[in-house]
C-alpha cells in the first residue's frame, strides 16, 4: 500500500534490518548528516533494528558515513553490493571480481578523455588522472590504463566532466558493455560492477548471516544504483527528489534529504 510523505500506516510491520543507502539519502550532497538523522537512525538501532549501509561507496566512504552516524560495529554494502564488510575493525566478508578490461577500453575509445579508477579494497583507488575533488575518498595511487585493468577488480568508476550523465546513458547502452552492471550518476559518472551485482545482492549475503527474511527489510535510497534494492525489499523507499523511474520501483516515496525524509520514514516503526 502506498502512503503519502508522512502519513501514518496503520500496519503493525516493523522492519528487522534497515537498509539505507548515504548520498542523497542521509547526508545531501555535500555529505553533511542532520542531528534529525542521525538520531532516526541510531532510534532505530537501539530499538533492535539492524541498521546496514548500502551504498555505492568504497569501504573508506562507509566508515566516514558510519562516524557520522556514532555506530561502532555492524554489516554494511559497500561498492553497489560487490563488497560487503563488518566493522570495526574492517572485516571483508564478502567480495565478487570481474575482468573490466573490454568495458573499459570499450569506453576509452567513446571518450579518450575520461578518468578511470579502480577500487582498492578498503584503501582507496588507482587512477589514470585526477577526479573532481571530493569525489572519491581513501588513499590514490595514480597507474596506466594497462596496469589499472591488468587484474580483476571489483569496480570501475569512468568519469567524464565534459559529458553529461545522458550522454555517458546513451553511451553505456550503445556499447551494451556485456559481463558487467553499470549505473549512471547525477553527473557523467558511469559505476562498473561484475554482472549480477547490485546492492541487493549484497543484502542478501547480510540478511543469510542474521537469518533475516527480505520481507522484514525496509530500504532508503534516491539514484539509480538503488533500484535493484527498493525493488527487492519487504519495503522499499524513495527518497522525495530521486529521479522518477527510481520512485517507481519502489513501494512508497518519502520527504526529501533536505526534509529529513529517512527520519519522517522510520518515525512510523518507533
Amino acid at each position: 500500500m502506498t502512503t503519502a510523505p508522512g502519513e501514518q500506516t496503520d500496519t503493525a510491520w516493523v522492519p528487522k534490518l534497515l537498509a539505507l543507502d548515504v548520498d542523497g539519502t542521509i547526508v545531501d550532497y555535500d555529505n553533511r548528516m542532520t542531528d534529525v538523522v542521525r538520531e532516526a537512525v541510531r532510534g532505530a538501532a537501539d530499538a533492535g533494528i539492524h541498521c546496514v549501509i548500502s551504498t555505492g561507496r568504497a569501504v573508506p566512504g562507509v566508515m566516514d558515513a558510519v562516524e557520522k552516524l556514532g555506530f561502532s560495529d555492524g554489516l554494511a554494502v559497500a561498492s553497489n553490493g560487490s563488497v560487503v564488510f563488518s566493522y570495526e575493525p574492517v572485516e571483508l566478508l564478502h567480495t565478487v571480481t570481474f575482468d573490466a578490461g573490454p568495458a573499459v577500453r570499450a569506453l576509452l575509445e567513446a571518450v579518450p578523455d575520461a578518468a578511470v579508477a579502480v577500487e582498492e579494497i578498503g584503501v582507496g583507488y588507482r587512477m589514470n588522472k585526477p577526479f573532481p575533488t571530493g569525489e572519491l575518498s581513501g588513499t590514490m595511487v595514480r597507474q596506466s590504463i594497462e596496469e589499472l585493468v591488468a587484474e580483476p577488480v571489483t569496480r570501475v568508476i569512468v568519469r567524464s566532466p565534459d559529458s553529461s550523465a545522458e550522454e555517458f546513458a546513451e553511451l553505456a547502452h550503445g556499447l551494451g558493455l556485456e559481463g558487467t552492471n553499470y549505473y549512471v550518476g547525477y553527473t557523467a559518472w558511469l559505476d562498473l560492477a561484475p554482472d549480477g551485482v547490485s546492492k541487493a545482492a549484497g543484502l542478501e549475503k547480510i540478511c543469510e548471516r542474521l537469518g533475516i527474511d527480505r520481507a522484514d527489510v525496509l530500504a532508503l535510497g534516491d539514484g539509480s544504483n538503488d533500484v535493484e534494492m527498493l525493488a527487492w525489499a519487504g519495503r522499499g523507499v524513495a527518497m522525495g527528489d530521486a529521479p522518477l523511474h527510481v520512485q517507481s520501483a519502489a513501494d512508497d516515496v518519502t520527504e526529501t534529504v533536505e526534509n529529513d525524509g529517512v527520519a519522517v520514514e522510520i518515525a512510523r516503526y518507533l
